[in-house]
């Protein structure tokens, strides 16, 4: 039985992974689905009642009956590396081989449609409320007036992207940005702003789960650090305990999206309270692991060995 990942060529985050599946000599197919058609192969075979695929990558032939998991890790563009790409080329490559993967009986991480749905901030925000966390007010809105008032009520707010940051140059992204009540908000109409109200936290968590199994790092914040993603603080992440609460509502959080990965981050204020900022479905763990030894990496690769189907699938939830 092996193990599938679907990751560009150059993902660290998935060597450390493979490194522990072939430690524990568990089969591992890696497959960027922008290789395919080219140098990965397909093939789905509808006959006679039954159901069989199989995926060629460099001569390692993997039949779907023989499909022990899926890690959905940072896969690119359906047939961007085709000699001739195309949207038409990407929509059918797309079709032939999710479609494939997912008649298949197997364990995700994570299954694309409850990734997809993931991603959504607002949906994020809602389901976070929902699981227990404490989520700072916000407010997505194309009205300057919403986004007037909204600042005017709370003080300073943060200006943030809801996707993340644009592919190729931003021309008019905003960057994460602590702003003030006084500022033109006129902008706001020529497109979705996202505003939320200022946390001065004294730390970044991240909190990352597998399956069942918690792995939460700390690193102290600069006075008045806005983003913890950039710039050097002079400290590093180091392990912290999960409380019992938190541990509660990320359980919660990830039963109702779906999810057997998530990376989670808070911001924790001078009250020890965890605020939610977002939850990312794919995010990466491997900066954490080097500098806390937490062993994330073993636990996904643990994770993805394991047999039997997943009940997160959305297949099982009809």
């Amino acid at each position: 039985m092996t193990v599938l990942i679907l990751t560009s060529e150059e993902d660290v985050t998935a060597d450390m992974v493979v490194a522990r599946l072939h430690e524990t000599g568990t089969p591992v197919m890696r497959l960027d689905p922008a290789d395919l058609p080219g140098k990965a192969v397909l093939s789905a075979d509808f006959a006679h009642g039954d159901f069989d695929g199989h995926l060629s990558v460099n001569g390692h032939v993997l039949s779907m009956g023989g499909l022990r998991s899926v890690w959905v890790r940072r896969p690119g563009e359906p047939a961007a590396h085709a000699s001739h790409p195309s949207p038409w080329l990407t929509a059918e490559t797309r079709q032939a081989l999710y479609g494939m993967l997912y008649s298949a009986a197997t364990r995700w991480m994570n299954h694309p449609r409850n990734a997809d749905q993931a991603r959504l901030k607002p949906w994020q925000l809602r389901v976070a409320h929902l699981s227990g966390f404490a989520v700072p007010p916000t407010v997505f809105t194309t009205a300057p007036r919403v986004a007037q008032q909204f600042a005017r009520e709370h003080g300073d707010v943060v200006v943030k992207s809801a996707s993340g940051p644009p592919p190729g140059e931003p021309g008019l992204a905003l960057p994460t940005t602590l702003i003030g009540p006084d500022t033109d908000f006129s902008g706001v109409a020529a497109g979705p702003a996202l505003l939320q109200r200022y946390i001065a936290k004294r730390a970044d968590i991240r909190l990352t789960c597998v399956g069942h199994r918690l792995f939460a790092a700390r690193k102290t914040a600069e006075p008045g650090q806005v983003d913890g993603r950039y710039g050097d603080t002079g400290h590093s992440w180091e392990p912290v305990p999960v409380p019992d609460r938190i541990g509660k509502s990320v359980h919660e959080y990830v039963r109702l999206a779906g999810l057997a990965y998530a990376a989670f981050d808070f911001a924790e204020d001078e009250d020890d309270i965890w605020w939610f900022l977002e939850c990312n479905q794919s995010g990466q763990f491997g900066f954490v692991e080097l500098e806390t030894g937490q062993p994330v990496s073993a636990a996904v690769a643990q994770w993805l060995a394991q047999r039997g189907p997943d009940r997160r699938a959305p297949e099982s939830r009809r």
